[in-house]
């Protein structure tokens, strides 16, 4: 099992370390030195009134803070969790994914979904009611421009008519691409264009809000993972995939005291259900509060699961 820890720059007004530079790199050198295998953020270029009102949160920009993190760090995986991929336009995203990369020397792992607020989307001028197809086209579109040859594509919003996008990145042929979701399309995102998935514990009541498909039970995601595989198997795949998923009672902001056993022992039943990667919501009371909650990590739950 390989861990994944929040790195809070998505707390933009608390502890003023959380969006520091300074506070950005001792964050992420932190967690490396704790174990953990990648630090990821979240992003929300534009939210609005209404989403905050009801809980939401802002973020810095997610290319921003892991540059800092990558600059920090020898080791530390670079993850997005996730970008929302028809904000952007597709090229201006995989420019700015391997230019991570490249400057990491190939720590990026890519997380991406649809996303799921209107209003956000409005607001960017993006296209909600077409996101899955958006997205699909999106993949396939930066998989081409990351190999650095001329192209031919065009698509509602761009077109590509010889056009060549240098430096490739560092991983070859791509950073991993881990699709975010629970809908029986992200399955099928996965299988056609990534090699991972992001699943997360959803209530149904939360099903209207988030847009994606309940996820209450760890025999919800056997099931989930055992159908993600049946469609790989049908379509030809013979690579293993990734799963990375945020363990129930782990949710972005953690604040509740760290229940290392509980939390060992829902790893190891994760773990033989398939489950690669776990997300590590922490605690952002402050930044000293957060780099001694991720140090006790280490140590009670990274540590014992290693050994």
């Amino acid at each position: 099992m390989k861990f994944s820890a929040q790195l809070p720059t998505n707390h933009v007004e608390g502890d003023a370390a959380f969006t520091s530079a300074d506070g950005i790199a001792s964050m992420a050198r932190g967690c490396e030195e704790a174990g953990f295998d990648a630090g990821w953020v979240t992003e929300h270029p534009f939210p609005s009134d209404a989403w905050m009102a009801s809980g939401g949160h802002h973020a810095l920009d997610p290319f921003v803070s892991l540059a800092i993190a990558a600059a920090a760090t020898q080791r530390l995986r670079l993850h997005t969790n996730i970008l929302v991929l028809p904000y952007r336009n597709p090229f201006m995203t995989a420019k700015a994914v391997a230019s991570l990369d490249v400057v990491s020397r190939g720590r990026v792992i890519l997380g991406v979904a649809a996303g799921y607020l209107e209003d956000e989307y409005d607001a960017l001028g993006a296209d909600f009611t077409n996101r899955n197809d958006v997205s699909d086209d999106a993949l396939a579109a930066m998989k081409e421009a990351w190999a650095g040859q001329s192209m031919m594509r065009e698509a509602p919003g761009y077109a590509a008519r010889g056009n060549v996008m240098l430096p490739r990145p560092h991983q070859e042929p791509h950073p991993p691409i881990w699709v975010g979701g629970n809908s029986p399309r992200a399955k099928r995102r996965v299988v056609e264009h990534a090699q991972g998935w992001s699943p997360f514990p959803a209530p149904a009541k939360m099903r209207e809000r988030t847009r994606t498909a309940a996820l209450e039970t760890i025999q919800d995601l056997t099931e989930g993972i055992e159908r993600l595989q049946e469609m790989a198997r049908e379509a030809g795949r013979v690579d293993a995939l990734d799963v990375n998923f945020v363990p129930f009672g782990r949710h972005m902001n953690h604040a509740a005291a760290l229940d290392a056993d509980g939390l060992c022992e829902q790893a190891q039943r994760l773990e033989a259900i398939g489950v690669t990667w776990l997300t590590i919501g922490m605690p952002v009371a402050s930044a000293g509060a957060y780099l001694d909650a991720v140090a006790e990590f280490g140590e009670r739950v990274i540590a014992r699961l290693s050994s």
